[in-house]
């Protein structure tokens, strides 16, 4: 007996990169307290506390900016995919 072979399920290509963009974007919290949790670990022999703490502020502020403007590039992308898709359909 012949199986028959069904075909590969296809994902239209605006559906799939919006699809890749939402996962990106549930994926920014768990990268955010990563990051805010990594200065935890820093310790190092011999620094003093004050330098220790300001450069844990800087690193936290820092992947604070880079998370929000990355959250805003995927929004923007997100929103930009879908806007694509009404004014063709």
């Amino acid at each position: 007996m012949t199986e028959r072979l069904e075909p590969g399920v296809f994902l239209e290509r605006r559906s799939y990169r919006r699809r890749r963009l939402l996962d990106g974007l549930r994926l920014l919290p768990f990268i955010g307290a990563w990051l805010f949790i990594l200065p935890v670990f820093w310790r190092q022999a011999g620094e003093e506390e004050a330098r220790m703490t300001s450069d844990a502020l800087l690193f936290v502020f820092g992947a604070w900016l880079v998370l929000t403007i990355l959250c805003a590039l995927l929004l923007w992308a997100y929103n930009r995919s879908g806007a694509e898709g009404t004014e063709s359909g």
